[in-house]
């Protein structure tokens, strides 16, 4: 078993320590923010689940066992399941009538869009299944090994190394403009 770089941390925030929570939140919010807002293609929301991700670290710390898993896998666990219910969430809004149907045709100034912050890349991302995005983000995004990811999935490494094969032939598929 191998100590884990947060778990001093961690004992302060299950204790109430407002100092350590702050320490945590700083070390930890820019990977959270990502991995939601790759997870989510919006800030608004990713905001919001690292909120509720550090308001759910603050409230149970005390339930993480070092030795099970290391810290930065749980809060990266809690993060994207918060990401899945707000995914259900969309897919489940019923309408009473059909919304509005906007032009989805590309605005005139969409090519300069698509050279900008790799949009491109972005709307790939979203395309993709939501596990095979989470395998690509964790690994490519996060930069977690493979067993570290396989292991905030809760798959074996094998499985993760599937859905990775899977997900960047998707997005490749896709950024070369083939149909998939």
């Amino acid at each position: 078993m191998m100590d884990d770089p947060d778990a001093d941390l961690v004992g302060g925030i299950a204790s109430g320590d407002p100092d350590a929570m702050r320490r945590i939140v700083m070390a930890k919010l820019p990977r959270i923010l990502l991995v939601a807002t790759r997870m989510l293609g919006d800030k608004g929301e990713a905001e919001d689940v690292a909120q509720e991700t550090f308001l759910r670290i603050w409230k149970h710390a005390g339930s993480w066992r070092q030795g099970r898993a290391k810290f930065d896998t749980w809060a990266h666990r809690v993060a994207l399941n918060l990401c899945y219910d707000r995914l259900r969430r969309r897919r489940e809004i019923l309408v009473a009538e059909a919304p509005e149907m906007v032009d989805q045709g590309p605005l005139p100034d969409a090519g300069l869009l698509d050279d900008m912050s790799g949009e491109r890349v972005q709307r790939a991302l979203q395309s993709l299944a939501p596990r095979q995005r989470e395998a690509i983000i964790l690994v490519y995004y996060q930069d977690m090994s493979n067993r570290d990811a396989a292991e905030v999935m809760q798959i074996k490494v094998d499985a993760l190394e599937s859905l990775l094969a899977r997900g960047r032939r998707t997005l490749r598929a896709m950024l070369n403009g083939e149909e998939t």
